[in-house]
């Protein structure tokens, strides 16, 4: 049984190396979905110190809202750019109605407050959009289909058109959000609102437009999340329970890391794919429904902050 469990899959690997570059490849793509959506979780975290449980429904509700405006007759690209608008007003709703009167509340107060968001979102899109599951409107924005077959390693590794496109276009935007957050002025402020809400005030940030800006872009990787698993899987709501994926991610980069949440969904996604190739058969299959929260467990023990996150230190 040692054998099977220590030694029988790395000679597998040694194998079909073919196989092994194939997995890898599916769990890059899978991973750098996951950084995705927990970049949507950092954002919000670093403004408000908030783990947003919600985020996992506004990717739902961001591809629900596409699809029923595209349904309705508008075009593709147009209906996009008013998906985008929507989770502005979204944005801008949670910050007068949720935000602004609870600040300075507990962030177990606000922690809640974002469970509320949770389920009127559902509610909000089973009233408009009903509760059966959606189709992408791939085509329509040329998403590419198909696929590419190459020879690595002596073996063929096929390459979805699709999964190049989510990963080119999920990695683009992890990129240029980490340099506008990073390098902007907007930016300096998050990082400042980041370390003290009362020193931001101090100086002139407004808490409440910097809360916008946030959400805003949490609003977008939802969108952006949204159209790439919708388009390997589908939409519907159970598609809330693969962002909240995103929460071992977090664990493993830092709540509060950029570089972290790239480095999670990376070790998550690839993680989780050769764990389900190679050890699912021994226990009967669905590692990658499990295997990401152990690993999570397993940093939480020996490492809380993190791969990337700050060591906070009390001294009594």
């Amino acid at each position: 049984m040692l054998y099977k469990v220590l030694i029988e899959p790395f000679v597998f690997m040694g194998e079909a190396p073919d196989l092994l570059v194939q997995t890898l490849w599916e769990g890059l793509v899978s991973g750098v979905l996951y950084a995705l959506i927990a970049l949507g979780f950092v954002l919000i975290f670093k403004a408000s110190g908030v783990f947003n449980f919600a985020q996992g429904i506004m990717v739902v509700f961001a591809a629900l809202t596409l699809i029923g405006l595209y349904e309705k007759g508008i075009p593709a690209f147009l209906a996009l750019l008013l998906t985008a608008g929507v989770m502005l007003v979204l944005a801008m709703a949670v910050e007068r109605l949720v935000l602004r009167p609870l600040v300075n509340q507990p962030d177990i107060i606000l922690f809640m407050a974002t469970f509320g968001l949770t389920y009127l979102l559902i509610g909000l899109g089973e009233l408009i959009f009903g509760g059966s599951p959606k189709e992408m409107i791939t085509g329509a924005l040329y998403l590419p289909q198909g696929t590419t077959e190459v020879t690595v390693l002596g073996g063929p590794v096929r390459l979805q058109h699709l999964d190049i496109a989510a990963a080119v276009i999920a990695s683009a935007m992890i990129a240029v959000l980490a340099v506008f957050f990073s390098k902007t002025r907007i930016g300096r402020a998050l990082r400042a609102v980041a370390d003290s809400h009362k020193a931001a005030l101090s100086v002139g940030i407004s808490l409440n437009q910097i809360w916008v800006i946030v959400w805003f872009a949490a609003g977008l990787v939802a969108l952006v999340a949204g159209i790439m698993w919708g388009a390997r899987s589908g939409v519907s709501f159970s598609l809330q329970i693969i962002a909240l994926k995103a929460l071992p991610v977090l664990i493993l980069g830092g709540f509060t890391s950029i570089p972290g949440a790239i480095v999670g969904g990376l070790i998550v996604g690839m993680g989780e794919k050769i764990g389900e190739f190679y050890w699912g058969p021994l226990v009967g299959g669905g590692i990658d429904t499990w295997l990401a929260y152990v690993i999570a467990l397993l940093f939480l023990l020996y490492r809380p902050q993190g791969l990337f996150g700050e060591r906070i230190i009390e001294r009594i």
